[in-house]
């Protein structure tokens, strides 16, 4: 069974228990219908990989895609709730954020998952040096979830090496068949110095 149902949605998850071993951890924000996760856990078996969606039939559809992959695991629950209060700390590798909802009304933007409160968040889960990788169509949006990363502190551009070439959402390849330019970021966590 590939659909992760917690045994308390008020307390941190044993990943190990969950995956049955100790691996790195990815984690795709808003999986959407499994594309990608699926793809890039069949590409990696020796890392863990967790999706988080709220929408039932996105995970239905992601939990098909990932049937046969035992590194890969979907949660059904708001992904910055997930984020905050199941992750333990310093237990991710990688986020993905890709492609998350724009909500392109100015009235609507503050529903926008990207505030500095969850990419502290984030933070406070990743490794040391861990990363979080994001895509998206929207302009706006990308220099948005710049300048709040930049304003957090604890995030640096990954400049050390390009953006890896990962699998492709099925919302990118709806916005590039369609001519939409794809802005990417990679970020890494500022880690302490010891």
């Amino acid at each position: 069974m590939i659909e992760l149902i917690p045994p308390s949605y008020t307390s941190v998850l044993d990943l190990d228990e969950i995956f049955g071993r100790r691996a790195p951890l990815q984690v795709d924000l808003g999986c959407g219908d499994g594309t990608f996760i699926a793809a890039i856990a069949r590409q990696n078996p020796d890392q863990n990989f967790l999706g988080i969606e709220r929408l039932l039939g996105r995970v239905r559809s992601a939990a098909k895609k990932g049937a046969n992959l035992s590194n890969m695991r979907i949660l059904r629950l708001e992904t910055s709730y997930a984020v905050r209060y199941l992750l333990p700390a310093g237990s991710v590798s990688v986020f993905h954020l890709l492609f998350p909802d724009p909500w392109p009304k100015r009235r609507h933007q503050r529903r926008r998952v990207a505030t500095t409160d969850f990419l502290q968040s984030i933070a406070e889960k990743l490794i040391p040096d861990g990363r979080l990788h994001i895509a998206t169509d929207q302009r706006d949006y990308f220099d948005q979830i710049q300048q709040r990363a930049r304003e957090t502190g604890l995030f640096l551009p990954n400049e050390s090496k390009p953006v890896e070439a990962w699998p492709m959402t099925k919302f990118e390849k709806t916005f590039i068949s369609a001519g939409a330019p794809i802005y990417r970021l990679e970020l890494r966590k500022i880690s302490p110095v010891t």
